[in-house]
């Protein structure tokens, strides 16, 4: 697994074979590209995941096991042993494009899908326990070149980081907001993180979506319970 780290994307960008080259090169040129295949989009999610792990300058066992377990649990064993056996072949760093990585993604993934691709890294990050300023620096990075809104990006923040009024953090407001306003935050959250906007990335997400789903309800919940509405 440690090969992961330094095999990053080359496979990726430099050593393609043709079909893949032909994929990569369309989906830069043409923005009428709305697909993408299970294995580029697995490829690149991993080389995502690399630069979260050592963000902090810290490679754990706990986060690479998190990478190893989901994607196990998203593609299967054998699957998910070709995705990393590619990282293998290609031991040398040739450098990871975040901007063409990003691009592709926002060409081919629906907003609700490249939510769900940050909520998988901030899992990452939290495998070993703490989740650091370099970690949160680099997962806001990716959110903005994934044209997330801010907003979006603290309420998954306050899912994974215990801090002062989180409930109203996960649904995106301040504590001053008003009950017809926290109604209203919670209906528009609900809708954008149904399990269903993710159906098409497989059970894995599905589940992951389920979860963020839940802490919302949970959230709202608790605040109705605060207020007695």
């Amino acid at each position: 697994m440690y090969k992961l780290l330094f095999a990053l994307i080359g496979y990726t960008f430099f050593r393609l074979p043709g079909a893949f080259v032909g994929f990569f090169i369309g989906s830069f040129l043409s923005p009428k590209v709305q697909k993408i295949s299970s294995k580029d989009f697995e490829i690149n999610l991993l080389a995502l995941a690399s630069l979260v792990i050592k963000a902090d300058g810290k490679v754990t066992q706990n986060e690479l096991d998190f990478v190893r377990r989901y994607f196990v649990s998203a593609y299967g064993k054998n699957r998910a042993n070709e995705v990393f056996k590619i990282f293998n072949q290609n031991v040398k760093n040739k450098g990871i494009s975040v901007s063409k990585i990003s691009r592709l993604f926002n060409l081919a993934l629906n907003y609700e899908s490249r939510l769900q691709v940050i909520h998988f890294l901030f899992g990452i990050a939290k495998a070993d326990g703490n989740i650091s300023e370099l970690e949160i620096k680099k997962l806001l990075e990716f959110s903005n070149l994934f044209k997330l809104s801010y907003a979006d990006f603290l309420s998954i923040k306050a899912m994974f980081i215990q801090e002062t009024d989180n409930a109203y953090k996960i649904l995106e407001l301040d504590k001053s907001a008003t009950n017809d306003q926290i109604k209203k935050s919670y209906r528009e959250l609900a809708k954008k993180h149904h399990p269903d906007k993710v159906q098409h990335l497989g059970d894995a997400y599905v589940k992951a979506a389920q979860d963020k789903f839940q802490q919302i309800q949970k959230a709202y919940q608790n605040i109705k319970n605060e207020r007695g509405f």
